[in-house]
């Protein structure tokens, strides 16, 4: 059962529940559960849909670091630090996901990891200033308590080492749909973006920041040349395709942005899936790319 104001131990829980049940990215294939293929068809679509992620993580540069991906979920970039010679550790809430991961490695024939762990993101269970990296793409926004969780990313990160997280962003036009769809058209108009994103996409309690509050958010880090580039995604551009005329008004906005993807909706029609310290100053925010997409893609060196 879902409650509508759960405390924030209970919302932890619904979303361990919500991820365990299915891990993210695993809707895109069909085939036999932890087979070749299987594996295969999630990474094949996750960067034919979402290609910035190599340029966002850049996985062979940390060949012999040592990094730290906080919700690897199906494991499709947990397993790219492997293959590009980091010296890794992931932790996740679920065990589904541990499973994928676990599986994932052995199918490859991967070198094991140095630790593989199902643990909490509010509370890591690593030393301070362990890590070259920590890295978290699109799970920190589904912890109840994301500043947290990032304050715990941070810590455990060496000073001069860097921090790369990913965080929606509530000024896009994907939660601007999804506004649209589950207020507008039901009759409630009053209510926020926020509360949208809250009941309605992925796990209950997911969230997204607009510009300004990830300046303050980052400005409480320890951490320095703060960058984020806010990536359009297939979730913004096919937004409205079900409304033609708004779909093409949407997308014209988009182009006038400067971007002229090549995503079809034919490309996402899946049959559905078997059910599996002290502040510190910082430099002005650098903000790059399309302000209305979907992903915030942040980077920051650990101040020290």
């Amino acid at each position: 059962m879902i409650m509508e104001n759960p405390e924030p131990e209970q919302l932890k829980g619904q979303v361990r529940d919500f991820w365990n049940r299915q891990s993210c990215g695993t809707d895109a294939t069909n085939a036999e559960k932890y087979s070749r293929e299987y594996f295969e068809e999630i990474e094949a679509f996750r960067y034919q849909d979402q290609a910035f992620i190599h340029e966002f993580a850049q996985f062979t540069r940390y060949h012999g670091e040592k990094v730290l991906e906080v919700g690897f979920g199906a494991g499709t970039d947990f397993i790219q630090w492997l293959r590009a010679g980091a010296v890794t550790t992931g932790i996740d809430l679920t065990p589904e996901a541990l499973a994928n991961v676990s599986r994932r490695i052995e199918v490859y024939g991967l070198p094991r990891p140095e630790s593989l762990q199902v643990a909490d993101a509010e509370k890591l269970p690593f030393a301070s200033d362990t890590f070259d990296l920590g890295y978290s793409f699109g799970v920190l926004h589904h912890s109840p308590d994301t500043e947290k969780a990032l304050r715990e990313l941070v810590r455990t990160v060496r000073p001069g080492g860097e921090v790369k997280v990913m965080l929606y962003n509530l000024h896009s036009v994907r939660v601007f749909k999804t506004w649209v769809e589950f207020a507008l058209l039901r009759g409630k108009p009053w209510k926020s973006l926020s509360w949208a994103i809250w009941n309605n996409m992925e796990s209950i309690g997911t969230k997204a920041y607009p510009r300004a509050e990830l300046k303050r958010m980052f400005a409480a880090l320890p951490v320095k040349n703060v960058r984020v580039h806010t990536y359009l995604t297939s979730a913004d551009y096919l937004a409205f395709s079900v409304l033609k005329p708004l779909n093409l008004l949407v997308r014209a906005v988009l182009r006038l942005a400067g971007s002229r993807p090549a995503w079809r909706r034919s490309d996402y029609d899946f049959a559905p899936a078997s059910p599996q310290s002290g502040p510190v100053a910082v430099p002005q925010i650098q903000f790059l790319g399309n302000r209305l997409g979907f992903y915030h893609c942040i980077s920051a060196t650990k101040a020290g």
